[in-house]
Protein backbone atom coordinates (compact mmCIF):
# COMPACT_ATOMS: atom_id res chain seq x y z
CA UNK A 1 0.00 0.00 0.00
CA UNK A 2 1.68 3.41 -0.57
CA UNK A 3 1.36 6.02 2.13
CA UNK A 4 2.75 8.84 0.42
CA UNK A 5 0.61 11.80 0.77
CA UNK A 6 -1.94 12.47 -1.92
CA UNK A 7 -1.33 15.97 -3.31
CA UNK A 8 -4.17 18.30 -3.27
CA UNK A 9 -5.88 18.64 -6.28
CA UNK A 10 -5.72 21.77 -8.82
CA UNK A 11 -7.66 24.43 -8.04
CA UNK A 12 -10.99 25.12 -9.68
CA UNK A 13 -12.63 28.31 -9.84
CA UNK A 14 -15.90 28.50 -7.89
CA UNK A 15 -14.78 24.87 -6.24
CA UNK A 16 -12.33 26.59 -3.46
CA UNK A 17 -13.31 29.54 -0.90
CA UNK A 18 -12.07 32.71 -1.35
CA UNK A 19 -8.28 33.61 0.48
CA UNK A 20 -8.32 35.45 3.46
CA UNK A 21 -7.09 38.91 3.17
CA UNK A 22 -4.18 38.00 4.89
CA UNK A 23 -3.05 35.44 2.91
CA UNK A 24 -3.81 37.11 -0.44
CA UNK A 25 -1.23 39.73 1.31
CA UNK A 26 1.17 36.82 1.16
CA UNK A 27 0.32 36.08 -2.56
CA UNK A 28 0.74 39.61 -3.65
CA UNK A 29 3.68 40.12 -1.05
CA UNK A 30 5.43 37.05 -2.79
CA UNK A 31 4.91 38.00 -6.12
CA UNK A 32 6.25 41.51 -5.92
CA UNK A 33 9.35 40.32 -4.33
CA UNK A 34 10.57 38.03 -7.13
CA UNK A 35 9.47 40.17 -9.41
CA UNK A 36 12.78 42.26 -10.74
CA UNK A 37 9.80 44.36 -12.70
CA UNK A 38 6.46 46.68 -11.32
CA UNK A 39 4.03 44.60 -11.47
CA UNK A 40 0.32 46.16 -12.63
CA UNK A 41 -2.57 45.01 -10.39
CA UNK A 42 -4.35 44.10 -13.19
CA UNK A 43 -1.63 41.43 -13.47
CA UNK A 44 -1.85 40.12 -9.57
CA UNK A 45 -5.66 39.42 -10.21
CA UNK A 46 -4.77 37.16 -13.14
CA UNK A 47 -2.21 35.49 -11.22
CA UNK A 48 -4.80 35.21 -7.83
CA UNK A 49 -7.08 33.19 -6.83
CA UNK A 50 -10.46 34.07 -8.53
CA UNK A 51 -12.56 36.50 -6.18
CA UNK A 52 -9.92 37.89 -4.32
CA UNK A 53 -9.54 41.82 -3.62
CA UNK A 54 -6.30 42.73 -4.94
CA UNK A 55 -7.17 47.00 -4.40
CA UNK A 56 -7.46 46.12 -0.24
CA UNK A 57 -4.78 43.67 -0.14
CA UNK A 58 -2.22 46.33 -1.59
CA UNK A 59 -3.46 48.77 0.93
CA UNK A 60 -3.22 46.67 4.05
CA UNK A 61 0.20 45.24 2.63
CA UNK A 62 1.54 49.06 1.49
CA UNK A 63 0.33 49.98 5.16
CA UNK A 64 2.09 47.32 6.89
CA UNK A 65 5.49 47.73 5.30
CA UNK A 66 5.59 51.51 5.60
CA UNK A 67 8.46 52.55 7.92
CA UNK A 68 10.24 49.17 7.40
CA UNK A 69 13.50 49.45 5.22
CA UNK A 70 11.53 47.62 2.22
CA UNK A 71 8.30 50.10 1.13
CA UNK A 72 5.75 48.88 -0.69
CA UNK A 73 5.17 52.01 -3.96
CA UNK A 74 2.98 52.46 -6.89
CA UNK A 75 4.99 52.68 -10.42
CA UNK A 76 2.36 54.21 -12.90
CA UNK A 77 -0.44 51.52 -12.62
CA UNK A 78 2.14 49.14 -11.09
CA UNK A 79 3.66 47.70 -8.06
CA UNK A 80 6.65 46.91 -6.52
CA UNK A 81 9.26 46.47 -3.38
CA UNK A 82 12.08 49.58 -3.20
CA UNK A 83 14.60 50.28 -0.15
CA UNK A 84 12.64 53.44 1.70
CA UNK A 85 13.88 56.73 0.60
CA UNK A 86 15.29 58.01 3.63
CA UNK A 87 17.80 54.89 3.53
CA UNK A 88 18.76 55.42 -0.10
CA UNK A 89 21.99 56.89 1.11
CA UNK A 90 23.08 53.30 2.16
CA UNK A 91 23.23 51.95 -1.06
CA UNK A 92 25.28 54.54 -2.76
CA UNK A 93 28.19 52.03 -2.84
CA UNK A 94 26.24 49.45 -4.89
CA UNK A 95 24.23 52.29 -7.01
CA UNK A 96 25.34 51.62 -10.88
CA UNK A 97 27.26 54.57 -13.11
CA UNK A 98 24.69 56.20 -15.06
CA UNK A 99 25.13 56.81 -18.51
CA UNK A 100 25.44 60.47 -19.41
CA UNK A 101 23.45 62.09 -21.53
CA UNK A 102 24.03 64.57 -23.95
CA UNK A 103 22.88 68.10 -23.78
CA UNK A 104 20.03 67.40 -27.15
CA UNK A 105 18.77 64.66 -25.20
CA UNK A 106 18.51 66.44 -21.46
CA UNK A 107 16.51 69.21 -23.33
CA UNK A 108 14.39 67.21 -25.28
CA UNK A 109 13.75 64.80 -22.33
CA UNK A 110 12.73 68.10 -20.09
CA UNK A 111 10.54 69.31 -22.47
CA UNK A 112 8.54 65.71 -22.67
CA UNK A 113 8.56 66.15 -19.08
CA UNK A 114 7.28 69.48 -18.53
CA UNK A 115 5.07 69.25 -21.59
CA UNK A 116 3.87 66.25 -22.34
CA UNK A 117 2.05 65.12 -24.68
CA UNK A 118 4.66 66.83 -27.17
CA UNK A 119 5.07 65.94 -31.06
CA UNK A 120 8.87 66.67 -32.46
CA UNK A 121 8.01 69.83 -33.60
CA UNK A 122 6.62 70.87 -30.93
CA UNK A 123 9.93 69.85 -29.68
CA UNK A 124 11.97 71.31 -32.42
CA UNK A 125 10.02 75.01 -32.00
CA UNK A 126 10.64 75.16 -28.37
CA UNK A 127 14.32 74.14 -28.58
CA UNK A 128 14.54 76.08 -31.29
CA UNK A 129 16.31 73.79 -33.35
CA UNK A 130 16.08 70.54 -34.89
CA UNK A 131 16.05 66.93 -32.79
CA UNK A 132 18.11 64.32 -34.40
CA UNK A 133 16.73 60.70 -34.41
CA UNK A 134 19.48 59.73 -32.58
CA UNK A 135 18.71 61.64 -29.57
CA UNK A 136 14.78 60.44 -29.94
CA UNK A 137 16.43 56.76 -30.63
CA UNK A 138 18.31 57.20 -26.85
CA UNK A 139 15.50 57.91 -24.92
CA UNK A 140 13.33 55.29 -26.01
CA UNK A 141 16.12 53.19 -25.45
CA UNK A 142 16.55 54.10 -22.17
CA UNK A 143 12.55 53.44 -22.06
CA UNK A 144 12.48 56.79 -20.11
CA UNK A 145 10.08 57.96 -22.96
CA UNK A 146 7.78 56.13 -24.91
CA UNK A 147 5.66 57.16 -28.13
CA UNK A 148 1.99 58.53 -26.94
CA UNK A 149 -1.15 59.09 -28.79
CA UNK A 150 -1.53 60.78 -32.15
CA UNK A 151 -2.48 64.17 -32.42
CA UNK A 152 -5.98 64.56 -34.41
CA UNK A 153 -3.97 67.09 -36.72
CA UNK A 154 -3.28 66.93 -40.71
CA UNK A 155 -0.97 64.26 -40.88
CA UNK A 156 -1.47 62.46 -37.43
CA UNK A 157 1.88 63.37 -35.69
CA UNK A 158 2.41 60.63 -33.04
CA UNK A 159 3.41 62.25 -29.63
CA UNK A 160 5.58 61.57 -26.92
CA UNK A 161 5.28 60.90 -23.21
CA UNK A 162 7.76 59.89 -20.57
CA UNK A 163 7.09 56.18 -18.99
CA UNK A 164 6.82 54.40 -15.73
CA UNK A 165 10.59 53.93 -15.87
CA UNK A 166 11.26 57.25 -15.79
CA UNK A 167 8.93 57.35 -13.06
CA UNK A 168 10.22 54.74 -11.26
CA UNK A 169 13.71 55.82 -11.70
CA UNK A 170 12.79 58.96 -9.55
CA UNK A 171 10.74 57.22 -7.03
CA UNK A 172 7.21 58.95 -8.40
CA UNK A 173 3.82 57.50 -8.04
CA UNK A 174 2.48 59.24 -10.96
CA UNK A 175 3.09 62.22 -13.10
CA UNK A 176 1.67 64.46 -10.73
CA UNK A 177 4.47 63.96 -8.78
CA UNK A 178 7.01 64.88 -11.91
CA UNK A 179 10.08 66.63 -9.96
CA UNK A 180 10.53 70.47 -11.01
CA UNK A 181 13.32 71.81 -12.23
CA UNK A 182 15.68 72.33 -9.08
CA UNK A 183 14.88 68.49 -8.07
CA UNK A 184 16.20 67.59 -11.65
CA UNK A 185 19.17 70.01 -10.89
CA UNK A 186 19.91 68.72 -7.74
CA UNK A 187 19.63 64.91 -9.41
CA UNK A 188 22.54 65.75 -11.52
CA UNK A 189 20.49 65.57 -15.06
CA UNK A 190 20.48 69.38 -15.64
CA UNK A 191 23.30 71.76 -15.00
CA UNK A 192 22.84 75.63 -14.17
CA UNK A 193 22.13 76.79 -17.70
CA UNK A 194 18.43 77.49 -18.67
CA UNK A 195 16.79 74.92 -20.58
CA UNK A 196 14.60 75.48 -23.57
CA UNK A 197 10.84 76.00 -22.37
CA UNK A 198 12.52 76.11 -18.64
CA UNK A 199 10.77 79.76 -17.87
CA UNK A 200 7.35 78.70 -18.90
CA UNK A 201 7.93 75.65 -16.74
CA UNK A 202 9.34 77.37 -13.92
CA UNK A 203 5.91 80.04 -13.97
CA UNK A 204 3.87 76.91 -14.24
CA UNK A 205 5.36 74.95 -11.16
CA UNK A 206 5.43 77.90 -9.09
CA UNK A 207 1.61 78.95 -10.21
CA UNK A 208 0.77 75.38 -9.08
CA UNK A 209 2.66 75.78 -5.92
CA UNK A 210 0.61 78.54 -5.26
CA UNK A 211 -2.68 76.88 -5.39
CA UNK A 212 -1.04 73.64 -3.58
CA UNK A 213 -0.81 71.55 -5.92
CA UNK A 214 1.64 70.31 -9.29
CA UNK A 215 0.49 70.69 -12.77
CA UNK A 216 -0.86 67.76 -14.14
CA UNK A 217 0.41 66.14 -17.77
CA UNK A 218 -2.02 64.34 -19.96
CA UNK A 219 -0.87 60.95 -21.12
Amino acid sequence: MNDRPVPPPAATPGLFPIPPLAEQERMIEAILFASAEPVSSAELARRLPEGCDVAEALAHLRSRYAGRGVVLVRVGEAWAFRTAPDLAWLMHSEQVEQRRLSRAAIETLAIVAYHQPVTRAEIEEIRGVAVSRGTIDQLLELDWIRLGRRRMTPGRPVTFVVTEAFLDHFGLESARDLPGLKELREAGLLDSRPLPGAAEAEAEEEDAEDVGQRPLFDE
